[in-house]
């Protein structure tokens, strides 16, 4: 299968913004796509989860700072991160699964997506 593809991530000091892509294969058409990130010194942690119907969830920790959307087409996933922080650094990929079917997004656990890219990496200066 064609691979999930990041980009955007780069450095910035904490207050800042970044907006980050991933190119979504056609293959994943009609699936649930999932930010996730992977922080030094924590677990991995999902972020933010888009199903086919535009139904949207964040965790706690990102809630009001991170929105996850998509373009027309739906073949570009976006996470924009506003006031970063430096707890934010760290890599950030992309994750697709249809483990549910039809879409659902009901985990942000990475074990319940099969497939992921290999992430864009963000870091937070202060």
């Amino acid at each position: 299968q064609v691979p999930l593809v990041e980009s955007g991530g780069g450095s910035a000091q904490a207050g800042g913004s970044l907006k980050l892509s991933c190119a979504v294969p056609v293959d994943y058409d009609g699936y649930c796509l999932m930010w996730f990130r992977r922080v030094p010194g924590k677990e991995r942690e999902g972020v933010a989860s888009i199903d086919p119907y535009g139904n949207i969830r964040y965790t706690d920790p990102v809630r009001g700072r991170f929105t996850i959307s998509q373009n027309n087409d739906k073949k570009i996933l976006y996470l924009q991160i506003n006031g970063l922080n430096v707890d934010d650094t760290g890599m950030y990929i992309c994750a697709a699964t249809n483990r549910w079917g039809a879409g659902r997004c009901r985990s942000f656990d990475l074990g319940d997506y099969g497939h992921w890219g290999q992430g864009t990496q963000v870091t937070v200066s202060s």
